[in-house]
């Protein structure tokens, strides 16, 4: 009987790699018992060579496969005496025992069917040897499933890698024994699958060879899934083998079709199943779980999760997004985000991957506080389960609590101080964080809160760069005027002397129209940036100046003012007037030809306002806070963008502020908000 040629090269293979384990186990040490974990890979080997140079049903093969199974059962019975002794250690030692003696059994009935001529009496004795295989394969199979369940990784990882590897191979031999006695012959394919599984489990025993003192060989996640992937395939052709084999056997005329049909349906469902995303992170936890000591590849998510970070060109997402990205691939998370400080209250800023953006009625304010004195990670399933500390379920808002998505909250804290944190959603499997999940979680924050202070130490030194350069031209400007001051200085001193001159006359008059030129061009480049001298707070009738504002842009834009008469702002008169001056010429650009601008005044709960409204194109809310009020930064084209941070800056000179509601496509609303002046304010209080 001759090998067929795949079993024959598939074999072979595994000898030559079992055999050169072996080999490499010469030295000693390691952290497997030496004497059966080697016994284990020379019989092996020497098995592999006798299918690949007999044939799987010749007697000498399956006296080596004996040979091998008891081999292997020394190497679990050496791991099982290591650990610690339970009341269980009777029962499992006898079942030991009961698959050695099934082994031996199954020899000598492979030595008995070669004296037997008797064809009934061969068929009788292969039978029972196939059940006998089957049975100590099971009981393997069970063997092996307790010592996965009590390996401890820490101690050594090759270990748990070589039980794996055992299992898969008795599952393997489960298969072809359960074929074989189901169809009354040796399934062809299978057996080619033997020898292919044989080869593909050398990457996992690899792991349990020790190197002595040379750094040791350890298998990434992905050729572990790579394997594990091949296994697998393997596995699912030998079960179809098996069925289809079975299918022929019992199926009649209908036997074809009903093997088609059961081919394409498989495989269909099998590709549908890959290709989910919940079954690709099954897999991953699976191989994490059960084959390494952590859950994370540490090295390979970091270098992930800086590559992201620092993602160069111009092509790349901005930074805020990035962070939220590179936070989110650490647990497969499909998307997130980011929430950044605003005064002492956290607010949506920027999304990746997040269905819809959420718009909270207002900054959570007990959130940041939170955050900012625990830096805790919430994990949002306990706090709406109730398992959360109370201090947890009290600062998450309703919005996120409502958001199934939501899935746990990760603070940033830089220096101490709360810089952001990154909401993330719900992973394709859920689970529950552990500690690795939480430590990970920690320095990930720590990491990616730099970056953000970092990119905001770079903006407000980018607008301290901006103000030297506005510096340094505003003193050309003031060269510049100091050259005409002189000038005009010179004209006044010659006008005693020759003003009777006509010809000085024109002279004098020709400079003083240049001079006029020039200081009116000085003027309109610094008209947006000038400042008057402040003033003394005084109480100023706002609908009076609201109304003389709107008269005065009547002729440029509709405006109208209204709103209650009485209402006295304690203000700088000419501040005040600057700063509404702004803001309504800016309602008047960002309106339609026709649509009114409206300044509304009003007086309440100790402060009067002047709301600015305008029904133009509005500002998102990210540019609104993040953008608006800083300096140099402007949303028309040829903008200074000075005019909304000096109005900022008026108002809070003067004790008050300024708050802005705006839409996209609606328009905005400016509120200015001021101290109400004390005569207002005791008649409100007589009036009430």
């Amino acid at each position: 009987m001759n090998a067929a040629p795949i079993t024959l090269w598939t074999h072979a293979l595994a000898a030559l790699l079992f055999g050169t384990l072996a080999l490499s186990q010469r030295r000693g040490g390691g952290g497997l018992p030496r004497a059966p974990f080697m016994a284990g890979l020379l019989a092996t080997a020497l098995w592999a060579l006798a299918v690949a140079g007999l044939d799987a049903r010749d007697v000498a093969s399956r006296i080596a496969e004996g040979v091998r199974n008891l081999a292997w059962l020394w190497l679990m019975y050496a791991l099982a005496r290591q650990k610690p002794v339970d009341g269980a250690w009777p029962a499992v030692r006898a079942i030991y025992a009961a698959v050695a003696i099934v082994t031996v059994a199954c020899c000598l009935l492979a030595l008995g069917s070669v004296i037997v001529s008797d064809p009934i009496a061969a068929a009788a004795l292969l039978d029972t040897r196939l059940l006998l295989q089957m049975l100590a394969a099971t009981g393997a199979l069970i063997l092996a499933n307790r010592l996965r369940q009590g390996s401890d990784p820490r101690r050594h990882g090759g270990e748990r890698m070589t039980i794996v590897a055992l299992a898969m191979m008795w599952f393997t031999d489960l298969l072809v024994f359960g074929g074989t006695w189901l169809t009354g012959d040796w399934p062809a394919g299978l057996m080619d699958l033997r020898g292919a599984v044989m080869v593909a489990l050398t990457p996992l025993l690899s792991l349990a060879v020790p190197r002595g003192d040379e750094r040791k060989m350890q298998v990434s996640r992905t050729l572990a899934l790579l394997s594990l992937a091949l296994v697998a395939v393997a596995l699912y052709v030998a079960v179809t083998v098996l069925a289809t084999a079975i299918i022929g056997s019992v199926g009649g005329s209908y036997a074809r079709l009903v093997q088609t049909a059961l081919i394409f349906g498989t495989t269909a469902a099998l590709l549908a199943l890959v290709s989910t995303p919940w079954t690709r992170a099954w897999a991953r936890v699976l191989v994490s779980k059960h084959l390494f000591s952590h859950r994370y590849d540490y090295r390979g998510e970091w270098l992930r999760f800086t590559e992201t970070l620092g993602a160069p060109g111009s092509a790349a997402a901005p930074l805020d997004v990035r962070v939220v990205k590179a936070v989110a691939d650490l647990t497969d998370s499909p998307g997130g985000l980011l929430l950044l400080p605003d005064s002492a209250a956290l607010g949506p800023a920027s999304v990746w991957n997040w269905p819809e953006a959420p718009s909270p009625d207002q900054p959570d304010q007990r959130l940041f506080a939170h955050l900012a004195a625990t830096g805790r990670i919430i994990e949002l399933d306990a706090v709406r389960a109730g398992g959360a500390t109370p201090a947890d379920r009290d600062c998450v808002s309703a919005w996120l609590r409502d958001d199934d998505q939501a899935w746990v909250i990760v603070p940033l804290i830089h220096l101490g101080e709360l810089a952001g944190a990154i909401v993330l959603a719900r992973p394709a499997l859920n689970r529950a964080l552990d500690w690795e999940d939480f430590d990970l979680f920690g320095v990930a924050g720590r990491q990616a809160a730099s970056y953000l202070a970092e990119a905001r130490a770079h903006a407000a030194l980018a607008d301290a760069q901006r103000f030297d350069e506005f510096n340094r031209r505003f003193a050309f400007i003031m060269h510049d005027l100091k050259n005409l001051v002189s000038q005009l200085t010179l004209v006044a001193r010659n006008a005693e002397r020759h003003a009777d001159n006509p010809a000085f006359r024109a002279d004098m008059v020709a400079t003083l129209s240049d001079s006029s030129d020039r200081m009116n061009a000085l003027l309109a480049r610094l008209s947006q940036h000038h400042a008057s001298r402040a003033e003394k707070a005084r109480p100023v009738p706002l609908l009076a100046l609201a109304e003389r504002i709107a008269a005065g842009r009547r002729a440029q834009h509709p405006v109208r003012a209204s709103g209650e008469a009485a209402a006295c702002a304690l203000a700088d008169p000419a501040a005040l007037e600057t700063l509404v001056s702004h803001l309504v010429q800016n309602a008047i650009e960002a309106s339609a030809s026709g649509a009114e601008v409206q300044l509304i005044v009003s007086a309440a709960d100790g402060e009067a306002s002047i709301t600015v409204v305008d029904h133009g194109r509005g500002m998102s809310t990210a540019f609104v806070r993040d953008q608006l009020f800083r300096p140099f930064v402007s949303g028309k084209p040829g903008g200074f963008g000075l005019g909304a941070f000096e109005a900022r800056q008026l108002a809070e000179g003067m004790g008050g502020s300024i708050s802005v509601v705006s839409r996209e496509g609606t328009g905005s609303s400016f509120r200015i908000a001021l101290p109400l002046a004390p005569s207002t304010l005791g008649g409100m209080e007589l009036a009430a």
